[in-house]
């Protein structure tokens, strides 16, 4: 059973119905902007308000920093001290400090919730079991404010980074946002054990599905709302491995992710057990592929609903998948027409492999290099694909026919050299042409009010 603690005696007001705040006493109010962008009243923690004689009220929390913790009684005073006097200084909205208790054995829940009683901006929330992710999807799941962050207790990631990690989130121009340690721009100091883990690990994520974010494991990251509300019930995981599902599920529904090169530092206290971890990691990413492949995961519904669909970018990653798509598509042609020599003309079987292998060729990059799948425009894409099939074996056909014009001569090994660059030329089109056709559709996204 999961349970709440805040400090006591809410100020009754009519916003207390929607369970904001409720860690809000009379001492503690008084009036700044509620809501990005939206002008309207709010709150501002301190004695001094109440003292000025501000109105008594309460604000929906913009941002609410949920730091998961497991016996961190030493650390997490001065963590939440840090944290607050951050905010209270550089972030202009209220907000919200929710400490997240895994099933501490020390005197963890005693200091959060003596902070909390401290603090009217901290509230704490214990959970019997532990895990990292099952914190954060209980406490997301539950909290009222519109963009959700959560950050490692250590504080190993500079705070000047948090501003720059929701902004872009309260703006609407993205929708999950990550710290990462291997952006360019990134000032990081840690061992080489820990750099190569997390490179290779990086390098596993983008060979396995295809991810394109950099760093999945750093512990800064934040998320809008009605994004987490989409993508949560679908995370099954509930410890270190949450991040990655996360970031994968909310990359394939079409949704943008922002990453903010940090300044971190290697926290030598850090317990995580790297072995244990990296198995259950790979066990993750292995169901998470079969989830993915065998489209149990509904991506493409959220995609419809509120993707905003992959830009247009990534040119190198894209070249490198159109060519393994290619490749593999030819193997698939002259397979095909070994067999089928058996029963048809060559001219025949000819034919019939390279439009199976066209139709394939299609399905594969819609899905693989352009990252579009679902039903959604299949069959007009299918039929641009086969229109390119006979405007490129008529260019070939072209090529020929006009060499043996030139030179009636010419050996086989100059007609296989002008195939070749008719061919070339012709999968180049294809790239572009696939590029500009293949495309999710971007759906507009509101910035937070």
């Amino acid at each position: 059973m999961t349970t709440f603690a805040d400090a006591p005696a809410p100020v009754p007001t009519d916003h207390a119905s929607a369970g904001v705040g409720s860690g809000m006493t009379g001492a503690a109010v008084g009036a700044v902007t509620g809501a990005a962008g939206s002008g309207t009243a709010g709150v501002a923690v301190g004695p001094a308000a109440a003292a000025a004689g501000a109105t008594t009220s309460l604000a929906v929390p913009v941002l609410d920093v949920v730091v998961p913790v497991y016996n961190e009684e030493g650390a997490l005073a001065a963590c939440v001290g840090r944290l607050r006097e951050h905010l209270h200084t550089t972030f202009p909205y209220p907000f919200r400090i929710t400490v997240a208790d895994n099933a501490s054995t020390d005197r963890t829940f005693m200091v959060a919730t003596h902070l909390a009683e401290r603090h009217t901006e901290v509230r704490v929330v214990h959970l019997p079991e532990k895990g990292r992710g099952r914190a954060l999807k209980a406490v997301w799941s539950t909290s009222d404010a519109p963009i959700l962050a959560y950050m490692d207790v250590d504080l190993s990631t500079d705070l000047d980074a948090l501003w720059p990690l929701v902004a872009p989130l309260m703006s609407g121009h993205s929708d999950v946002a990550i710290g990462s340690r291997l952006a360019h721009g990134a000032r990081v100091v840690r061992g080489a054990k820990r750099e190569a883990i997390s490179r290779g690990y990086n390098l596993l994520l983008r060979a396995m599905v295809g991810a394109r974010f950099r760093d999945a494991q750093c512990g800064f990251k934040a998320i809008r709302a009605d994004v987490a509300a989409e993508l949560l019930p679908l995370v099954e995981d509930t410890s270190w491995f949450f991040d990655t599902e996360l970031l994968v599920l909310a990359e394939r529904s079409g949704l943008r992710i922002h990453e903010v090169p940090v300044d971190w530092y290697d926290d030598p206290d850090s317990r995580v057990d790297i072995v244990t971890t990296a198995v259950a990691d790979l066990r993750g990413v292995l169901r998470l592929r079969r989830g993915l492949a065998r489209g149990t995961l509904p991506v493409a519904q959220i995609r419809r609903r509120i993707g905003r669909g992959a830009p247009v970018g990534h040119v190198g990653g894209q070249v490198l998948r159109f060519g393994t798509v290619g490749l593999l598509s030819t193997l698939v042609h002259l397979g095909l027409f070994g067999v089928l020599t058996g029963v048809l003309d060559a001219q025949l079987a000819n034919v019939a492999g390279l439009l199976a292998a066209t139709v394939i060729n299609t399905w594969a990059n819609r899905r693989w290099t352009f990252g579009v799948r679902g039903r959604r425009g299949a069959a007009r894409h299918q039929l641009q694909g086969l229109a390119l099939f006979l405007l490129f074996w008529s260019l070939t056909a072209g090529a020929l026919a006009l060499l043996n014009l030139v030179a009636l001569d010419a050996s086989a090994v100059v007609q296989t050299l002008v195939v070749a660059v008719a061919n070339v030329v012709a999968t180049v089109a294809k790239f572009l042409c696939f590029r500009r056709w293949i495309r999710p559709e971007l759906q507009p996204v509101s910035p937070v009010r």
